[in-house]
C-alpha cells in the first residue's frame, strides 16, 4: 500500500533546519526535512504546515510546492511513498523539538548528505536554489542503496523571477 507523505525544509537565511528521526521511527538516525504521512482528506500543503508545527513548534507559511517524489523499496509497481515536497522561510513561533527527534540548524554549505537518506544529494540542491522536481527513487528492500533513479526539472523561468529563492510561491 503507497503512503501519502509531506517533507517541509525550513530554510532561515543561510541556513536549513533538519531533523534527525528518532530510533524506531522510518528513517531513524538520519538527517532529514520535518514532515509526515497525510490524514485521510488532508491537502498536501496543510499537511505539511501541521507537521512543521508538530515536529518543530513553529508556525510555517507561504509554503512553496517543489514537486512529488515516489520511492520504491524493492522491485515494486506502485511507490512505497509518494512526497510531496515543499520549503519555506517564513516562520512563527519558537523551535521546540519533539518525539520525533533533534533538530538541528546546518549552514548550506554544511548539509550532512552522508547521514541522510542517498536521495537527497540529488534533489535537494535544487530544492535549496528555488527549482521544482519530479522523480522516482528505486532503493533496495531496506532503503540502504539507492539503486536508481530518474528526476524531472522545471524551468526556473516558470517563476517569474530574477533569481529562484526570489520566486513567489507556486
Amino acid at each position: 500500500m503507497t503512503v501519502e507523505a509531506t517533507l517541509c525544509h525550513i530554510i532561515d537565511g543561510d541556513r536549513l533546519l533538519l531533523q534527525r528521526k528518532a530510533a524506531g521511527l522510518f528513517g531513524e538516525g538520519r538527517w532529514n526535512g520535518v514532515g509526515g504521512k497525510l490524514k485521510e482528506g488532508e491537502a498536501p500543503r496543510d499537511g505539511a504546515a501541521r507537521e512543521a508545527l508538530e515536529e518543530t513548534g513553529l508556525t510555517a507559511s507561504n509554503l512553496r510546492s517543489h514537486g512529488v517524489l515516489n520511492f520504491y523499496f524493492g522491485q515494486k509497481d506502485m511507490p512505497d511513498w509518494i512526497v510531496h515536497v515543499f520549503s519555506t522561510e517564513t516562520l512563527e513561533g519558537e523551535l521546540k523539538p519533539s518525539q520525533e527527534g533533534p533538530l538541528r540548524w546546518f549552514n548550506l554549505d554544511e548539509i550532512p548528505y552522508d547521514e541522510m537518506w542517498q536521495d537527497d544529494r540529488h534533489w535537494l540542491p535544487l530544492l535549496l536554489e528555488g527549482r521544482r522536481f519530479d522523480g522516482n527513487f528505486y532503493f533496495n528492500e531496506d532503503g540502504t542503496e539507492l539503486l536508481d533513479f530518474d528526476l524531472k526539472l522545471e524551468p526556473c523561468t516558470r517563476y517569474g523571477a530574477s533569481h529562484p529563492r526570489e520566486a513567489s510561491t507556486v
